[in-house]
């Protein structure tokens, strides 16, 4: 059962004639920027910056915020979407592949989509969190590993592809992403022992046009790491560990590396920036001795061929599983002259956000921590070892949002200090394969915490601590708001350059979603999804809260 809730407001629309909007198209997407009224991807555009120019909500009125309208999904569980709104239609989507178009304006159903899935096996909830668009389709990726086109304006399936092999593990949470003739999503399923990759599929028929794989034969094992990337000894016994897996040499068949989230695109320089997952096993490193090349890393991918241009590696050989999750963002910031230069950036479990150069992978800064470091790098033991971050990050799957105006990056984080143990084990097809255990420590407290970091000089400039471990992400306006959710169903709005809380509103689950805005008949809107995180335990719920100023 789903309804929608009706606020009372005085909102004039206009006739739908004046309202109707021409389709979007491939072509639109390139071009779309931070000032679209719109919302047409997952980042808003190919930037990720999730940045409008949209300036009617400001600190000084921020306050007077209150529901437009409520839409309930009927799916009471983990609700990580951002909706997508494009000719003059929101699209949403909910754990379980439900997808729902609605009216941006009311709320009012247009329709509803349900996958029948297959085969799921999934490891951090049954989470969608978005789809693409263009040229009247919609693309979902789906827990059963399948690709799935939809028309935009009645759901029914277009065309349907198998992406990868369901039964072993593999699974698409994240956000397509179209770019010219092609759609590209990433696999997830890395806890199962699946091969990472990014794949690009015709537009039209769903057929493969290329794909990378995070892991192969020629650059598997062919380094060592001996030290971590602030120089701390890995301790680690090769000779044993090659004993204990003699199969070593094949472990990037296996090798993990998935890419969780909706990469970034640079048009100009026809280059796409993915993020890329743990190696397989977690914890476990003697099954896949070697730094497990290109696991934990920020890739820049030749966007007609899929060729790999440079990758940079957060953590080599990662054995905390603290992988690069959260998607890749694009910015100019300044280098260590004072040039301004083009930049890709992206905010790790491990508590820093890394910008690089990004014609060359090359490092420009890592900034301060933005979270709590203790005992990081040091080896996992089958007694456990206490570590900070724990296996959460950080910062998890959470998109940063930036503001180009003050050039912050905002990003929500975590702290849960865990014990982290070994124990040998092998591989089943489809089974959870961690070779360790992530345990909370009941007597040390948990919570959030939101950041704002100088991109420019990689400091941290403002930090507002929250109750519970935030998992979502932001979204920052011109009007200097930013807002984001919390686990334990607040929603606020902050004023983006000081921190200071302008608003909150109660949704009654975890808002552990991305928010978004958009602009209809000259009104700005807030809208994000209230339903709570398999991930981390907060409360659930269905909700889709949209929000706009009460005069």
């Amino acid at each position: 059962m789903r309804f929608i809730l009706a606020v009372t407001l005085t909102i004039a629309l206009a006739p739908a004639a004046a309202r109707a909007q021409a389709m979007v198209s491939a072509a639109d997407l390139q071009q779309a920027t931070q000032s679209s009224t719109s919302w047409l991807t997952y980042g808003h555009d190919y930037s990720n910056e999730r940045y409008s120019s949209l300036a009617q909500i400001t600190p000084q009125n921020a306050g007077s915020l209150v529901p437009a309208w409520v839409f309930q999904t009927g799916v009471a569980a983990a609700f990580e979407t951002t909706p997508v709104v494009a000719d003059g239609k929101m699209f949403v989507t909910t754990a379980y592949d439900h997808v729902f178009a609605v009216d941006p304006r009311t709320g009012k159903s247009l329709w509803h989509y349900q996958a029948k899935l297959d085969k799921t096996i999934f490891c951090c909830g049954p989470v969608n969190r978005g789809v693409a668009v263009a040229d009247g389709v919609l693309f979902l990726g789906q827990l059963d590993g399948k690709l799935v086109a939809l028309d935009e304006n009645t759901g029914a399936v277009k065309w349907s592809i198998q992406a990868g092999d369901n039964n072993a593990g593999y699974s698409l949470t994240m956000a397509p992403l179209v770019y010219k003739d092609v759609v590209i999503v990433g696999g997830a399923g890395g806890e199962y022992g699946v091969r990472g990759s990014v794949t690009a599929y015709a537009r039209s028929d769903g057929h493969q046009v290329w794909r990378w794989y995070s892991t192969d034969a020629e650059h598997w094992a062919g380094t060592w790491a001996t030290s971590t990337p602030d120089g701390a000894d890995l301790h680690r016994d090769i000779a044993a560990e090659k004993a204990a897996f003699p199969q070593y040499k094949d472990a990037w068949k296996v090798g993990g590396g998935a890419t969780w989230m909706t990469p970034a695109i640079d048009v100009s320089r026809n280059t796409i920036y993915v993020t890329t997952g743990n190696p397989a096993p977690d914890l476990l490193g003697a099954a896949r001795p070697g730094d497990d090349l290109f696991t934990d890393s920020i890739v820049a991918l030749d966007l007609s061929t899929g060729a790999m241009k440079w990758y940079f590696q957060e953590i080599p050989h990662d054995v905390w599983d603290l992988d690069a999750v959260s998607p890749a963002v694009l910015f100019e910031t300044a280098d260590q002259s004072g040039k301004r230069v083009a930049a890709v950036g992206q905010a790790g479990k491990t508590g820093w956000f890394y910008v690089l150069d990004r014609d060359t992978g090359k490092l420009i800064r890592r900034s301060d921590a933005f979270v709590p470091q203790a005992n990081m790098f040091a080896q996992p033991t089958a007694q456990g070892v206490r570590m900070l971050p724990g296996a959460n990050g950080g910062n998890e799957w959470s998109p940063v949002s930036y503001d180009p105006t003050v050039h912050y990056v905002v990003i929500s984080a975590l702290h849960q200090p865990m014990n982290y143990l070994t124990h040998p084990q092998q591989l089943e097809s489809g089974g959870l394969w961690l070779g360790s255990a992530f345990k909370g420590i009941p007597t040390e407290q948990q919570y959030g915490l939101l950041s704002a970091i100088d991109t420019d000089t990689g400091k941290v400039v403002w930090q507002d601590k929250v109750d519970t471990p935030m998992v979502g992400g932001s979204v920052s306006t011109g009007g200097g708001v930013t807002f984001v959710g919390e686990g334990n169903g607040l929603f606020d709005a902050v004023d983006t350059k000081s921190g200071k809380m302008l608003w909150q509103f109660q949704t009654g689950a975890g808002v552990n979603s991305a928010p978004m805005v958009y602009q209809l008949d000259g009104v700005e809107y807030v809208a994000v999804a209230s339903g709570g995180s398999f991930q981390i335990g907060t409360p659930y719920g269905d909700s889709l809260y949209v929000f706009r100023l009460s005069h």
